[in-house]
């Protein structure tokens, strides 16, 4: 049943949007873990992987570490794939372009992710307060509820991205596939590739590397020359 597949999904963002930042950071969050994941729960784990695969590299120099609250790279990652393996069948999409056409939907919705995750972190400042009268006045499970409920509204920071992402991903699937559709299959190999390159190139942008733009140039060279002899 569709509905139940969604809310396995749902779920499974709420369970990787914790160990984001809230609990266990066993690193599941990544997409690269969220993504496949997702998919396994959904039935197809392949498309998951290549969701998370085309996330990973965007992100991947931007973790939510202290005051740091990057886009919710986590919850594109499940309301990718979501999108991926239940809503584009339903629209006649399969393979590949599907993933890509679904991946691009989410990706720019990662932001409303940031915005639930500063609100939860907003209210988890007023908790902090209660928490601290709390230990003043040896009111010890008053600190217990305030702990407990700092997690829920973690919680439920990704499951309103979630909710988001495949909202909106489904709705404007209906308007986009009729348009977009066709194209995206034209240029799935390029998109394939550019993508990870893409990723590569923001990666490198974000560590201390010695000549990374010519580290990235020969290797944007090397990869073309590769793929022309082949």
């Amino acid at each position: 049943m569709p509905v139940a597949d969604y809310l396995l999904a749902a779920g499974v963002a709420v369970g990787c949007g914790l160990d984001r930042t809230a609990a266990l950071q066993m690193m599941i969050s990544r997409p690269l873990v969220a993504g496949p994941l997702t998919g396994w729960v959904l039935g197809n784990a392949v498309a998951g992987l290549e969701v998370g695969s085309l996330i990973e590299l965007l992100w991947l120099g931007r973790l939510p570490i202290g005051a740091a609250v990057p886009p919710d790279d986590t919850q594109v990652a499940v309301g990718g794939t979501a999108l991926a393996v239940l809503a584009g069948p339903t629209f006649g999409m399969i393979g590949f372009p599907s993933v890509l056409l679904c991946t691009l939907l989410a990706l720019p919705l990662g932001k409303v992710g940031e915005l639930f995750d500063r609100l939860a972190r907003y209210w988890n400042d007023r908790l902090a307060l209660q928490a601290q009268k709390g230990v003043a006045e040896n009111r010890f499970a008053s600190v217990e509820r305030c702990h407990l409920l700092g997690l829920v509204h973690f919680g439920l920071s990704s499951l309103a991205t979630y909710a988001v992402i495949v909202i909106f991903g489904s709705v404007a699937l209906h308007w986009l596939v009729p348009v977009l559709y066709a194209p995206v299959v034209r240029s799935a190999a390029w998109l394939r590739l550019g993508l990870p390159l893409v990723g590569a190139a923001v990666l490198l942008g974000t560590i201390n590397v010695n000549r990374s733009l010519l580290l990235f140039g020969v290797s944007f060279a090397a990869v073309l020359l590769t793929l022309a002899v082949l």
